[in-house]
């Protein structure tokens, strides 16, 4: 299974997206600081995650939430509703 995930920073309220076989393990790479882009605005949260079959469906996924800011924003705006943040 192959998952496409979205964390949110604890420091600056940001949100990173990412895809990985292992959700647990990647946030701990994230946290630990083995993502370059990510190491600065740590500590991160995991707060959406979708799964699919296919890795290449979870690639799909992830390009289009990071091309097409509007289904990410969507996306966004319906976690922080429901966090209530």
């Amino acid at each position: 299974m192959y998952h496409v995930y979205l964390l949110k920073s604890k420091k600056d309220d940001s949100f990173y997206v990412g895809y990985t076989n292992d959700i647990q393990r990647r946030l701990k790479e994230h946290n630990d600081g083995l993502s370059t882009y990510t190491r600065s605005r740590r500590p991160w949260k995991l707060v959406y995650y979708e799964t699919f079959v296919s890795f290449q469906d979870a690639i799909l996924r992830e390009k289009r939430l990071k091309k097409f800011g509007k289904a990410f924003g969507q996306l966004k705006l319906r976690i922080k509703l429901s966090l209530n943040i």
